[in-house]
């Protein structure tokens, strides 16, 4: 390892650290602090701390991985995610924001659906804090193997050092600063990568002597790299858009909306993130495509190994970030790649803990606890939560892009559907939600694990339509909701109005 990699990857960690001891003097009060920072989060913040904790380590590796074996065709998948969070923003963050304060201000995912519902056998807040348990966990874990996957690749360091130093540090300013930590860490982690995914294409460019010459190389290494359909089919193509539909599931953003101080300043959240996310997606389909070209005329040796191999291909940002820059800038190029796995890890274990401290152990084991004991619970359940993914990272056996698909669309088609529907359709009712959730989160796990002849397509598709015509079924065939339930949807429809 180059020491200068070693100090700009070593001051990164230290600067997390202190935002953490920080952190844990103003959230050492009760479980809400540490849970959702007390509605308390600008604008700014909330907009590079949903994109932070959206963008895990697929966007630096992945992704440009993604890019650099297909050509452009792989943009598909950001076109998707790109629209499907601004209609996020759009839809469901006001909406969400005022419901969960009007639902006796519901803090967790699981609350909002019993709250929202008037769900007395709880059954929707125990089925969706199992599925939060079950797949960010999984979630985790994914991002977990990134960071261990970033030592190994960039400091030839073993994959279990990198795997346990980014454990580590991420649980260690979790479990002492909560949500603020979270927050503020994202935020310094979501400048630090558009930072990244902006200077290395620019460089990479500027290397070949313009845009035109760049693409000409790549032209030569294969005309296909530049055509935006081939190499695709019309499911492929549906498959990537469709990773949108994922958003407006994904308990660790919507988290960052119910967060928020004034509905009115989502508005200047929405202009900054999907800024944010345009540059930095575009960054990193950009640095595995301009790598192409960069390999292709000054490293043809190189070029090969990394055209054979899919898993090598996830660290093409790594390989350029340390042959066009001095160590130490290098170093902090690389970091980008802890702070988006970092990041993502935070807010996963964080929302894993809410919905074992708010959703499992208050509302079932002890449900007269005192804020300081919910509160501790919360950081036991950040060191649970690690500890259980760290040993499912030990031994990974897929892609990160597909690890983190998995989990994506488990919660896009067990929550999303059910998310749209109780924001925007006054007549959903809790057994339509309930019956919809079980359809959608057990549709991707079938079609996941179980043979069959479909795999192209991805399993948020039918997960997520299913879900969606389950619950519109179920609620019509089910006793409407009570007039109290309607009032306080009408309340939030006039609140949003004004």
């Amino acid at each position: 390892m180059n020491i200068y990699e070693l100090i700009a990857i070593a001051l990164y960690l230290l600067l997390m650290i202190l935002i953490g001891i920080y952190s844990y003097r103003k959230s050492n009060n009760n479980s809400e602090d540490f849970l959702i920072g007390g509605r308390k989060m600008g604008a700014a913040v909330t907009a590079l701390s949903a994109g932070a904790a959206d963008m895990s380590g697929w966007l630096l590796m992945g992704l440009p991985g993604a890019m650099y074996l297909s050509g452009i065709s792989a943009s598909w998948i950001a076109i998707g995610l790109t629209t499907g969070a601004y209609i996020n923003y759009i839809l469901i963050a006001p909406r969400i924001r005022v419901y969960t304060e009007v639902a006796k201000n519901s803090i967790t995912l699981p609350v909002f659906f019993e709250n929202r519902f008037h769900d007395k056998t709880h059954l929707l807040k125990i089925v969706s804090s199992i599925l939060i348990l079950v797949f960010f966990t999984l979630y985790t874990s994914a991002g977990m193997v990134s960071g261990g996957r970033l030592f190994e690749s960039a400091f030839q360091m073993s994959y279990m050092t990198g795997l346990l130093t980014t454990t580590s540090v991420v649980v260690l300013y979790t479990f002492l600063g909560g949500f603020l930590a979270v927050s503020l860490t994202d935020f310094i982690q979501g400048t630090i990568m558009v930072i990244a995914l902006l200077i290395v294409p620019l460089v990479i460019v500027f290397s070949l002597g313009g845009f035109e010459n760049t693409f000409t190389i790549i032209r030569d290494k294969n005309p296909d790299y530049l055509d935006l359909f081939k190499g695709t089919t019309t499911v492929s193509i549906l498959s990537l858009l469709a990773w949108g539909f994922g958003y407006c599931g994904q308990p660790h953003i919507l988290v960052r909306f119910m967060a928020i101080e004034k509905v009115k300043d989502l508005t200047k959240a929405r202009r900054i993130g999907i800024g944010w996310m345009i540059l930095t997606v575009g960054g990193a389909l950009m640095v595995g495509l301009m790598g192409i070209a960069y390999l292709k005329q000054f490293h043809p040796d190189t070029m090969i190994s990394y055209d054979s191999n899919k898993e090598k291909a996830e660290t093409i940002f790594i390989l350029m970030a340390r042959l066009l820059f001095h160590p130490l800038i290098g170093g902090f190029l690389l970091s980008a790649i802890l702070a988006a796995v970092m990041s993502t890890i935070s807010s996963q274990l964080l929302v894993t803990s809410s919905a074992m401290t708010e959703d499992i152990y208050k509302a079932f084991l002890n449900k007269k606890a005192s804020p300081k004991n919910l509160l501790l619970v919360s950081r036991l359940s950040v060191l649970i939560v690690a500890v259980v993914a760290l040993l499912l990272s030990l031994s990974p056996k897929e892609t990160i892009l597909n690890l983190v698909g998995n989990a994506w669309a488990g919660f896009g088609a067990a929550f999303g559907p059910l998310v749209v529907l109780s924001l925007l359709w006054r007549r959903t009712t809790a057994a339509g939600g309930l019956a919809g959730m079980i359809v959608g989160a057990i549709t991707v796990l079938v079609w996941v694990y179980i043979p069959h002849d479909y795999k192209e397509w991805y399993e948020i598709i039918p997960g997520f339509f299913l879900s969606f015509i389950t619950i519109i079924v179920v609620s019509l065939l089910t006793k409407p909701v009570a007039k109290q339930v309607r009032d306080e949807y009408d309340s939030v429809k006039e609140m949003l109005n004004k």
